[in-house]
């Protein structure tokens, strides 16, 4: 699924509803990626919108499995080509995360960006990428190419 993640997603019948109808929890499996250890996270999204995330050995694991169910989200690298540079393409990525649903949008809008060399770490390669709010930078400097 991206990024070393692992998900699955399962419907469990839960408690009954004051009602008497049966509620359903549904319960997702995914593996942490915040560091190392790659805790297995069970994360049961109650009926009445909590969360119950058990499996993670540390906070960080917590603040992930929730995100990744609520609000997922992605730094996206790639590269774009240079005019006249010492290389012909740079490495460039978003300067902080977009939604995970904005990027394919995010690819095709870099697939049509040149830079004119000489470009320098942190320059705007393509400013509010699709949409998000969010500049996608060079990551490397680029020298322009000696005649």
């Amino acid at each position: 699924m991206g990024e070393g993640m692992e998900m699955v997603k399962a419907s469990e019948t839960g408690k009954e509803a004051e009602t008497g109808m049966r509620a359903k929890t549904e319960k997702s499996e995914l593996v942490c990626i915040r560091c190392p250890i790659g805790c297995m996270i069970t994360v049961e999204n109650n009926p009445d919108g909590t969360l119950h995330i058990t499996g993670n050995t540390c906070n960080r694991g917590a603040e992930y499995a929730e995100k990744e169910l609520t609000n997922p989200t992605r730094i996206v690298t790639s590269t774009v080509r240079i005019r006249n540079g010492k290389q012909s393409v740079v490495s460039v990525k978003t300067k902080e995360d977009i939604p995970k649903g904005k990027i394919m949008e995010c690819m095709e809008a870099i697939k049509s960006v040149e830079l004119e060399a000489p470009v320098h770490i942190g320059d705007v390669a393509l400013a509010d990428v699709a949409g998000t709010g969010v500049d996608m930078v060079v990551t490397k400097d680029v020298e322009m190419a000696t005649a």
